[in-house]
Order: structure tokens, then C-alpha cells, then sequence
């Protein structure tokens, strides 16, 4: 019934408040018709006496902008009735018992307080003035009584709208959060499918150029081995179209019975990466330092990317038929480097090595398992590619420092 007249107030506040005031304005005079009169040192006639009911029922038209001032209007009001021999009763308590309930719901729970005692307080002093018609006891309980209980009633009420308010607030809070959260996931996930397509595509199709190049000099020069080439290239282009279709069937419902099932690729793998190299013409020396170790699933997957990535923008860029990649196992970290001397002659940074996606995805795998990334021209030539990782990725490293873009 409260939430009802609160929802009714806000949508018509001009009709409640009138309808308020007639309806306190009936119970005083219903109130002082059934309340039997004692005569006091003040004669006043019922005019009077209905005109500071009057008084007291339209003071409730400012309870929206001055609460504390229609508490002390009403209750003066109550008091003068008092004063002129009419017997106090909740009825002709109406305005005042209104305003003290308007009180505690739009102010603080202190105030509401201190306007409840100094009422009660008020209309105790004054009930003296005349004869009771009952025992002074039963009227100070009632009097207490129904004084106190609206302003209880009103932060009742206001304590449960601010409840309910913080609830809502607190689900709006969650459900934006959700949204936030799925939308964050949908970007990683899309960055990370990016990464991949760009990692085999950029690979395959790399190594496939260079040896379409080879065949075509071949054929000119020394036709006799084009058709060795020739399959070379067959192979790495079988090997770039099964690769890609493992890539995309990632983005099949689960559940689809043809998405293949074969392991992500690692460091394991990294000789068959390797002589796809060699078949493309690029020679790479592997050397390592210290007891191999097993890495987590993604830091491995990772590593093998970086290194794929790396040694194909060799292939594109360098200019170089050889290349080393060098692998450091510390106690809870590898570090893996990969160098090439370009070609003599040719700029120490060629142009595109440090540009375009490549480099940014290397570096986002790197930083997605918790390791970094350095890479730029070496001062003799040729470029370098160190990337430092986690055994496992909730491996901190000690003095871990972002990496700056090169």
C-alpha cells in the first residue's frame, strides 16, 4: 500500500499532496466532533478551531521541499487545538502523525528522530491543560505511541527503498559488468584467431614464394632440379591448407565430430619447422643451453609460433640463406633467440622488419603467457628476435620489465 502511494506520488505529485491534506483535514474535524471538549483558560470559537485544523492539514503541501518545517507547522497546530480544549486523539493528530511519517522518509534517520521526541515532548507539556476523560497513564501510552510509530514506520520505508535501490544498482553494476566481460573475452578471442591465422597463412605462404621463385629460376638454369623444388613447394602449400583448416575448424560448435583432434604444435615439433625451412632454402643451426625442460601446453604452443614467425620474416626479409635460433633453459624460464646476418650490402633494418602484424603478434603471445619480447636490427647486421618465457604461466619473472616497441 506504501509503495503503491509512493508510485501514485511521483507520477501525480500535485493530486496526492491535495488529496493528503483533504483526507487529514476530514479526520481532525471527524476527531474533534468525537473528543469531548474541557474548558481551558482560552475561549475560542469552533470557527477558530476549524481554521487551525486548516492550517495544520494545508501545512503538508510543503513536505516536499521542507519537511522539518511541516513537522514544526503541524505540530504547532496540534498544540493550539490542545490550548483551545480539545481533547488530543489520533485523529486530531492526523496532519501531525502525517508529517512526522514524510519526515523520516526523506530525511536521515537522526532527524527523524529528534522530530518524533520534540512533538511527543511538546503535546505531553501542553495535555495538562485540562481535564483527561481516562487515566493519565493510558493517555501518555497512546499519546507516545502514536506519535513514535510513524517515524518509525517512515524509515522502515526509507531504509527498504534505499535497500531495494542498491540492489538494483548493484544488479545494473553486474549486468554491465557481464557485458563487459563477454565483450572483453569475444576481442581476446578474435585477437588470438587473428594471431593464429596470420601465424600459418604469413608461414606457408612465405615459404611457398620462395620456393615458386626457386622453381622459376630453376627452370631457367637448371631444369633438371625444378622438379625436386616443385614438390617442395606442393608440400608446403598441402601443409599450409591442413594447418588452416585446423585453424578454422576452432571456430566450429563443439560437439562437430570432423574438427580434427590432433595435438597444438610445440617445440617437439620444431624439427619438422625446421627442414620446412631447409626446403625453402633457409638453413637454420639450433643450439641449446642448459637441461631441456617441458613447458605448460600454451607456453609451448607459444614458443613454436614465435620461432615460426620470426624465421619467416627471415625468409622475406633478410636476404640470408642462414639463420640460428638459440635456446637458453633457466630454472623457471627459457629464453629463445633468433638471429640472422642479412645479406652484406643491404641496410641493417630492412624496410618492413619492424612494421606490420607480425611483430605485434609475436610480442601479444609473448605477453599472453606472461613472458616479453625484444626485437631489432643488430648493429653488424641482420636482425634479432629474443623472447624470454615461463616454464609454466604462473611463473613471475624477477626483475620483469615490459619490454619497449621496437
Amino acid at each position: 500500500m506504501i509503495s503503491d502511494w509512493r508510485s501514485a506520488s511521483r507520477r501525480h505529485p500535485r493530486v496526492t499532496d491535495a488529496a493528503l491534506v483533504v483526507a487529514t483535514f476530514v479526520l481532525e474535524i471527524i476527531g474533534r466532533a468525537v473528543s469531548p471538549e474541557r474548558p481551558t483558560h482560552l475561549h475560542v470559537s469552533g470557527t477558530i478551531a476549524v481554521v487551525i485544523s486548516a492550517v495544520g492539514a494545508a501545512s503538508l503541501l510543503l513536505h516536499r521541499d521542507r519537511p522539518r518545517l511541516t513537522t514544526g507547522l503541524t505540530t504547532g497546530c496540534a498544540l493550539a487545538l490542545v490550548l483551545t480544549g480539545v481533547q488530543l486523539n489520533p485523529l486530531i493528530q492526523a496532519p501531525c502523525l502525517a508529517a512526522l511519517f514524510l519526515l523520516a522518509l526523506r530525511t536521515d534517520r537522526r532527524t527523524a528522530r529528534i522530530g518524533a521526541g520534540a512533538a511527543t515532548a511538546t503535546l505531553l507539556a501542553a495535555s495538562p491543560v485540562h481535564d483527561l476523560t481516562f487515566p493519565w497513564g493510558a493517555f501518555v501510552i497512546g499519546l507516545v505511541s502514536s506519535t513514535l510509530l510513524p517515524g518509525a514506520v517512515g524509515d522502515a520505508v526509507r531504509s527498504n527503498t534505499e535497500y531495494l535501490a542498491a540492489a538494483e544498482a548493484r544488479a545494473e553494476l553486474a549486468e554491465h559488468t557481464r557485458e563487459e566481460e563477454a565483450l572483453r573475452r569475444v576481442s581476446e578471442e578474435r585477437i588470438r584467431m587473428a594471431r593464429e591465422l596470420h601465424d600459418v597463412v604469413a608461414h606457408h605462404i612465405a615459404l611457398a614464394a620462395t620456393q615458386a621463385r626457386t622453381v622459376t629460376y630453376l627452370m631457367r638454369h637448371h631444369p633438371e632440379r625444378a622438379p625436386e623444388m616443385m614438390e617442395n613447394l606442393c608440400d608446403s602449400t598441402d601443409e599450409a591448407l591442413r594447418e588452416l583448416r585446423a585453424t578454422v575448424s576452432l571456430l566450429r560448435q563443439r560437439g562437430d565430430t570432423d574438427s580434427p583432434r590432433e595435438p597444438a604444435p610445440g617445440l617437439a615439433q620444431l624439427p619438422d619447422l625446421l627442414r620446412s625451412f631447409e626446403r625453402a632454402g633457409l638453413r637454420v643451426e639450433v643450439t641449446t643451453e642448459g637441461a631441456a625442460q617441458p613447458l605448460s601446453p600454451g607456453v609451448d604452443l607459444t614458443a613454436y609460433r614465435i620461432i615460426q614467425e620470426a624465421l619467416t620474416n627471415v625468409t622475406k626479409h633478410a636476404g640470408t640463406a642462414g639463420a640460428r635460433v638459440h635456446l637458453a633453459y633457466a630454472r623457471s624460464w627459457v629464453t629463445i633467440t633468433v638471429v640472422d646476418d642479412g645479406r652484406p650490402g643491404l641496410p641493417a633494418s630492412p624496410p618492413g622488419r619492424v612494421s606490420g602484424y607480425g611483430l605485434i603478434g609475436m610480442r601479444e603471445r609473448a605477453q599472453s603467457v606472461g613472458g616479453r619480447l625484444q626485437a631489432g636490427p643488430r648493429k653488424e647486421g641482420g636482425f634479432t628476435v629474443t623472447f624470454e618465457l615461463p616454464m609454466h604461466k604462473t611463473a613471475q619473472h624477477p626483475n620483469f620489465e615490459e619490454a619497449p616497441q621496437q
